[in-house]
């Protein structure tokens, strides 16, 4: 059977992906003041980033309305899956879900699924590879929506954020707060629940630190699953990616890591310097 994967632009996709005509990315949008950026391929995170940190007000994003998912459906595939950011997060999950029911309506010879991620950024792109898997096996469209909830289900995200910023200026971190986190070095390591909202895991003073309790948060994660995929999204700190992968190498034998850049929407939820990592 033929299939197509939609990915809501959170879920950054490798380059072999973003050619591969099976899958898409519907984008969402973001504003930070007066400006204005489509989360495609015209996103330019270095002009973002520095957009976020003159303003003094949080970014804000809107998800895809159900009309561009429904033209993402529109194609000749016969199993079409949506994979969205948490529906804890954002409105993606429901405007998939509207647009599904309208064009199910219209084509009731398809077949359409669409995955709450409960997760984002790199958890998507995960979620998103292992459909492409189970199609590639020969999956049948009503195996590889349950293999693919089971996969979700077990999977967490995790990461560090380099600065708190977007923290206080959402309401979610006081002002006094940032300020003492910011004078004595105090960075959270924080993760998805399984319902898919943010909590955190705990903190360390300095980004090393940090990073070091995230690592062993992970690993208890994982512990007793060999050959699991791990990937690793980085906002513009590639080094520091790198320098975690070598660190995870080292503990885990995982099947691959993967490392990508973070997009529009990872890209205001990370923050200039954060680490995302989903397993």
């Amino acid at each position: 059977m033929s299939y197509k994967i939609i990915v809501d632009s959170c879920g950054e996709l490798p380059e072999q992906l973003k050619q591969d005509a099976r899958f898409q990315s519907v984008p969402l949008e973001l504003d930070v003041d007066d400006y204005h950026v489509v989360d495609d391929e015209t996103f330019c995170q270095e002009e973002f980033l520095r957009k976020v940190k003159e303003s003094p007000n949080c970014p804000k994003s809107a998800c895809p309305s159900p009309q561009k998912y429904y033209d993402a459906y529109e194609c000749e595939a016969e199993h079409i899956y949506a994979v969205t950011l948490s529906a804890r997060l954002s409105g993606s999950f429901n405007s998939a879900q509207t647009a599904k029911q309208m064009f199910e309506s219209d084509y009731p010879d398809k077949q359409v699924y669409v995955f709450n991620s409960c997760s984002a950024s790199i958890g998507e792109t995960l979620i998103a590879m292992k459909i492409q898997e189970l199609e590639e096996e020969g999956c049948t469209f009503e195996q590889t929506v349950e293999r693919t909830q089971a996969y979700i289900a077990q999977q967490r995200t995790f990461f560090v954020l380099e600065t708190l910023e977007t923290l206080r200026k959402n309401g979610r971190l006081s002002n006094l707060k940032a300020f003492v986190a910011n004078v004595l070095n105090i960075k959270p390591v924080m993760g998805s629940t399984p319902e898919g909202e943010i909590c955190q895991l705990g903190q360390a003073q300095g980004i090393n630190k940090a990073l070091e309790r995230m690592v062993q948060e992970i690993l208890r994660h994982v512990d007793g699953k060999e050959k699991q995929m791990l990937a690793i999204a980085h906002c513009n700190c590639p080094k520091r990616a790198e320098r975690v992968k070598e660190k995870l190498e080292k503990l885990m034998n995982f099947k691959d890591i993967l490392i990508l850049d973070t997009a529009g929407i990872s890209s205001m939820y990370a923050n200039d310097g954060g680490i995302i990592i989903a397993v």
